[in-house]
């Protein structure tokens, strides 16, 4: 990736899970992480599909994967993935212990039949 607007290194991710979902007693699939200002949110697969939601509303153009083991970005404003990009502030990704989906306290039973 040789684009740099839209992501800012130093700023660390807002927490270990989604946080509209935190916030609104939900609950996510995968996790992905502003570039820009380190907001988490849940997937497009999500039921809620925060991440874009965010970008949408802030104009904040790239995000990054923050499931374990996985570094690649997304640029909406090209709708274009990148294998890589630069590092930014740790933690790279959620915590490997949580659960996915989660939280687990708040996962339905038939959450596959929720995803999108």
């Amino acid at each position: 990736m040789n684009a740099v607007n839209g992501i800012d290194p130093s700023v660390p991710p807002s927490g270990p899970g989604c946080a509209d979902c935190e916030a609104g007693g939900g609950w996510w699939f995968h996790l992905r992480r502003c570039a820009q200002c380190g907001h988490i949110g849940c997937c497009d697969s999500s039921p809620a599909q925060h991440a874009t939601g965010h970008a949408r509303a802030t104009g904040h153009p790239i995000m990054r994967s923050y499931e374990p083991g996985e570094s690649w970005f997304w640029s909406y404003d090209g709708d274009e993935m990148y294998e890589s990009g630069p590092d930014l502030a740790p933690p790279a990704s959620h915590p490997a212990d949580q659960p996915v989906p989660g939280p687990a306290d708040r996962v339905p039973a038939n959450w596959s039949d929720l995803l999108h």
